[in-house]
C-alpha cells in the first residue's frame, strides 16, 4: 500500500470521474504534481443510479501513478468486492454508512491491507457516523448527492464537517476529514475553514483548460499556500 501521508495533512484529491477516459493515464499524469490522493468513484448502478468503473480500471491505471488511490465505493454490497479492489492496487476504500454492516466492512478492508474510510450522505444525520470515528482512517462528508458529477455544492453539510472536526480534534483521533462534491474555487475555502483537510475535486480540475493550474489554484484558495 502506498503511504497516505500524515493524518491531518492538507491534500488535494483529483477525482478521475471528471477526466477524459480516452486518455485517462495521461490526464492523471498531467495533474500529478498537485495530486496528493487520487480519488476513484466506483458506482454500481444500484446504490446510486449510475455505473462508473471498477477494479479493471484501477488495475490499468496503477502503473501510471504512485499516488494513494482513494476508492469511494458507492455500492450496495461493497463487501463482495473488497478483495478485488485490494488485489488491483486500491490503497484505501471508503464505504457508505447507509449500507449497514459498517464495523465488519471496516475490519475487512483493514485485514486486506487497505485504509478504511466511511462516507456520509447529505441527508444522513451526523450521528450515524459518530460511533465509528475511532475506528476509521478517514471520514468523507458528501457535499452533493452521490452518483453524478458536476453537481452544485450543498452548503448545509458544513455543520457536519465542523462537528466532525471538533470530535476528531477533541478526541485526539487519527482520522482525516475529507469532503467530496462541488469543490471549486468558491467552495474550497469554505470547506477548508470548516475543517476538511482533504478536498476532492473533479470538474473543477479536469474540465478546465489547464487542469494542473486549476488544482494549484484550489490549493491556494483553500489554504493560502501551494506546499
Amino acid at each position: 500500500m502506498i503511504d497516505p501521508g500524515p493524518i491531518g495533512a492538507r491534500r488535494i484529491a483529483p477525482s478521475i470521474l471528471a477526466a477524459d477516459f480516452g486518455v485517462l493515464a495521461a490526464q492523471v499524469q498531467a495533474v500529478d504534481a498537485e495530486t496528493d490522493w487520487l480519488h476513484v468513484d466506483v458506482m454500481d448502478g444500484h446504490f446510486v443510479p449510475n455505473i462508473s468503473m471498477g477494479p479493471p480500471v484501477i488495475k490499468s491505471l496503477r502503473p501510471y501513478s504512485q499516488r494513494f488511490f482513494d476508492c469511494h465505493l458507492m455500492m450496495s454490497d461493497p463487501g463482495r468486492y473488497l478483495e478485488a479492489f485490494a488485489n488491483v492496487g486500491a490503497d484505501g476504500v471508503s464505504v457508505h454508512v447507509e449500507v449497514g454492516g459498517t464495523s465488519a466492512l471496516l475490519r475487512d478492508a483493514r485485514d486486506l491491507g487497505m485504509r478504511a474510510g466511511l462516507v456520509l450522505n447529505p441527508e444522513t444525520p451526523y450521528d450515524a457516523v459518530v460511533p465509528f470515528l475511532g475506528d476509521i482512517d478517514y471520514l468523507m462528508v458528501m457535499s452533493v448527492h452521490p452518483g453524478f458529477g458536476g453537481q452544485s455544492f450543498i452548503h448545509d453539510v458544513m455543520d457536519k464537517v465542523r462537528w466532525a472536526r471538533r470530535d476528531i480534534d477533541e478526541g485526539g483521533l487519527a482520522c482525516d476529514l475529507e469532503i467530496d462534491g462541488g469543490i471549486d474555487l468558491h467552495s474550497a475555502p469554505i470547506a477548508a475553514q470548516a475543517g476538511a483537510n482533504i478536498l476532492v475535486a473533479g470538474s473543477a480540475i479536469f474540465a478546465q483548460p489547464q487542469p494542473l493550474a486549476a488544482a494549484t489554484a484550489i490549493r491556494q484558495v483553500a489554504w493560502g499556500d501551494v506546499s
